[in-house]
C-alpha cells in the first residue's frame, strides 16, 4: 500500500463541531453537545450526513477521554488518583450518555432519509444501531456501571501478584520465564511458587466472578434475554454466525487439532526422557537449551520490531515509529502494573497505544507483533467518515494482530542471528498455534457453561471447568498432585472477568490468519496487499465481506480447519 510518509508525530485532526479545547471531564460540559444534536432538525440527507459526523466527532472524543484513564490505570494500579478518575467516569459520567446514546439511535432511524443513504458502511451503521436500540433497557445502566467498576478489580489483584524467587520479587510475567529453564528442579520450584501465590486469592477471584455472573445475568434477564450469553451474542454484534456455529468449532476443535497437541505432547515426552512430564515440562526446550531471548530490554524489542514492519513496508514500519515518538508504548512488566497486553485505539487522534508486560522471551516477540497488528489496522482506518465505521468486531480486529503474527516470520532473522535459533523460534511459535485453538475452545465452552446455568455452585463451576479442560487439553500431561492448581487455572484469563464472550473471535482469526499467511507464503505482495485491503475496510463490511477482501474465507468448519491444520503441520515438518 503506497502511501505519503508520515510526520513523526500526529496531532488530532481539527475539529469541527466541538470546541478545540474541549475535554470530556465533567457531565456538564458534555451535556450541550448531546442536547443540541437530539434538537437538531434534520431536513434532508445531507443535514443526517453531517448530524451524524458530529455525533461521531463527540464520541471520538469522550472514547478517547475513558481510554486514556483506564490507561493510565492499568499501567500502574497502585495509582489512586488514576483508579479513582476512571471509576468517576465510569460511575458519573458513562450512566449519562447511555440515555443519550438510545435517543440519538432512534433519532438516526427514525429519520427517512437514513434508509436513503446508500453509501459505503451505511448498511452495517444501520443494523448496529437497531441492534443497540434493541437491548438498551434504561435499568440497566447503573448494573452496567457496577460491572464495570467490579470487573476492574481483576486487574488491581492480579497485577499485585509477585513471588520471591532467590532473594528477589518477581511479577508472575517474569517468574513464568524461569520456566524455561532446563533445571527440572527449579521449573517445578518456580511453578508451584507461582500457584501458590495464585491459591492466596482463589477465594477473592471466585467471589468476585460469582458477583460478576449475578449482575451480568440480571442485565441479561431486564433486556429480556434468556441468558448472558444469548445478550452477548447480540451485544456484540455477532450477525454473521450463530451459538451453534461456536458449538461447531468447539467440536471441530476437539476433532482436528487435539490430536495434534496429543502428538505434539508425547513427542515433548519422549525427547524430556522423562517417565511423567509434568504440567512445568511444558515450556522447556526439548532439547535442553536454553530459553530463546529474542531481545535484552524493550528500548530494543522496539527498535528492532520497527525495523521488521519497515522490511513488510515502510507505512508500518512508519505507524510504530510515531507510537514511539508519542510514548504510546509500554512494554515491560513490572510490580503494580495490570496483567496482560493490549493495543487501545484512541478514537479521535487516530493514533492507538501498546501496553503489555515483557520480559524477554519468545512470547513478548510475539505479543507486540499481535499488538502491533492491532495497531496498523488502528492507522488504515483512522481517516473512515465515522467512528463507528472504525469499531471493527473483534474477528476482524483479530485476523489484524494473528495475521502479522505469521507474515512478520520471514524476517525474525531481525531477533535471531543464528539460524538454529531462529528455525526453533518459529517452530515454536507454530506449534503455539496448535495450542492456543484448543485453549480458545476452553474459555468459549466453559463460557457458554457459567452463564447457561449462572446459579451454579461453587463445586459445579470447578467441575465443569475440569471436564472442559480436559477435552479440550492433551492426555498426557500428568497432573497428580496437582489438583489445587488445575482447579483455577481459568482465574488467569482476563477476559471471564473483564470482557466476556470476547474470546472465540482469536480461534476465529486464528484460522483466517493462517490463510493469509498462505497467500503470503504464494505471494509476498499480493497477500500483503490482501491483509491491508481488508483492515482499511473497518467495519464497512460485514465480517465474511472483510475477509473475501483478504481473499480467504470466514470459515469454521471441521473440513476447513483441517485444511489449514494441514498446512500448519506442513509448514512445521518443513
Amino acid at each position: 500500500m503506497k502511501k505519503n510518509k508520515m510526520p513523526n508525530i500526529i496531532e488530532r485532526p481539527a475539529r469541527k463541531y466541538l470546541e478545540e479545547n474541549f475535554k470530556a471531564e465533567e457531565w456538564n460540559k458534555i451535556k450541550p453537545y448531546y442536547e443540541n444534536l437530539l434538537s437538531r432538525e434534520l431536513i434532508s440527507a445531507y443535514d443526517l450526513k453531517r448530524w451524524l459526523k458530529d455525533k461521531s466527532e463527540l464520541e471520538s472524543a469522550i472514547s478517547e477521554e475513558l481510554g486514556w484513564r483506564y490507561i493510565r490505570m492499568t499501567c500502574d494500579t497502585t495509582n489512586e488518583d488514576h483508579l479513582k478518575s476512571f471509576e468517576y467516569f465510569v460511575s458519573e459520567i458513562e450512566p449519562k450518555i447511555s440515555p443519550y446514546t438510545d435517543k440519538l439511535n432512534k433519532k438516526a432511524i427514525d429519520s427517512p432519509f437514513f434508509h436513503t443513504i446508500k453509501e459505503n458502511g451505511f448498511h452495517i451503521l444501520k443494523r448496529s444501531i437497531e441492534k443497540d436500540i434493541k437491548i438498551f433497557r434504561e435499568k440497566n445502566i447503573p448494573l452496567i456501571t457496577q460491572i464495570q467498576t467490579e470487573a476492574q478489580k481483576f486487574g488491581a489483584i492480579s497485577g499485585a501478584m509477585t513471588v520471591q524467587i532467590d532473594g528477589n520479587e518477581l511479577t508472575l510475567p517474569q517468574a513464568g520465564d524461569l520456566l524455561q529453564s532446563s533445571n527440572r528442579e527449579l521449573r517445578e520450584s518456580v511453578f508451584k511458587k507461582i500457584n501458590n501465590r495464585r491459591l492466596e486469592d482463589k477465594d477473592n477471584l471466585n467471589n468476585l466472578f460469582s458477583h460478576l455472573i449475578k449482575l451480568r445475568n440480571q442485565v441479561a434477564r431486564n433486556a429480556d434475554f434468556e441468558n448472558y450469553r444469548d445478550y452477548m451474542f447480540s451485544s456484540l454484534g455477532r450477525f454473521d454466525y450463530s451459538v451453534k456455529d461456536c458449538v461447531d468449532f468447539h467440536e471441530a476443535i476437539q476433532e482436528e487439532v487435539v490430536p495434534l497437541l496429543n502428538n505434539l505432547t508425547e513427542k515433548r515426552k519422549q525427547a524430556l526422557k522423562v517417565e511423567k512430564l509434568r504440567p512445568w515440562d511444558m515450556k522447556v526446550d526439548i532439547h535442553g537449551r536454553e530459553a530463546l531471548k529474542p531481545f535484552d530490554n524493550t528500548t530494543e524489542l522496539t527498535e528492532n520490531t520497527i525495523a521488521l514492519f519497515d522490511k513488510l513496508n515502510p507505512y508500518l514500519g512508519e505507524c510504530l515509529t510515531i507510537m514511539k515518538n508519542m510514548g504510546h508504548l509500554d512494554l515491560e512488566s513490572r510490580k503494580g502494573k495490570a496483567p496482560g497486553g493490549y493495543n487501545y485505539p484512541l478514537a479521535e487522534l487516530g493514533v492507538p497505544f501498546i501496553f503489555m508486560n515483557a520480559t524477554s522471551n519468545l512470547r513478548d516477540l510475539v505479543t507486540l507483533l499481535h499488538e502491533g497488528g492491532h495497531a496498523v489496522h488502528s492507522f488504515l482506518t483512522r481517516e473512515l467518515e465515522l467512528n463507528e465505521f472504525k469499531n471493527v468486531p473483534s474477528e476482524v480486529a483479530e485476523l489484524a494482530s494473528m495475521s502479522m503474527e505469521l507474515i512478520s516470520m520471514d524476517h525474525w532473522d531481525i531477533y535471531f542471528k543464528n539460524e538454529e535459533e531462529l528455525k526453533r523460534a518459529k517452530t515454536d511459535h507454530l506449534k503455539q498455534i496448535i495450542e492456543t485453538l484448543p485453549w480458545v475452545a476452553t474459555i468459549d465452552k466453559f463460557q457458554h457453561w457459567i452463564y447457561e446455568n449462572p446459579e451454579h455452585t461453587l463445586e459445579e463451576r470447578t467441575k465443569s471447568w475440569l471436564k472442559i479442560y480436559d477435552q479440550f487439553s492433551d492426555k498426557i500431561t500428568d497432573w497428580s498432585g496437582l489438583e489445587e492448581y488445575k482447579n483455577i487455572i481459568w482465574q488467569k484469563q482476563l477476559h471471564l472477568f473483564e470482557v466476556p464472550f470476547y474470546y472465540i473471535e482469536y480461534g476465529m482469526a486464528q484460522l483466517g490468519a493462517i490463510a493469509i499467511w498462505k497467500n503470503y507464503k504464494e505471494d509476498k505482495q499480493k497477500g500483503l496487499e490482501g491483509y491491508q485491503n481488508a483492515l482499511k475496510l473497518g467495519y464497512t463490511k460485514s465480517i465474511p465481506e472483510v475477509y473475501k477482501a483478504a481473499e480467504i474465507e470466514f470459515n469454521f468448519s471441521r473440513e476447513y480447519i483441517r485444511e489449514l491444520m494441514s498446512f500448519v503441520k506442513e509448514e512445521l515438518e518443513k
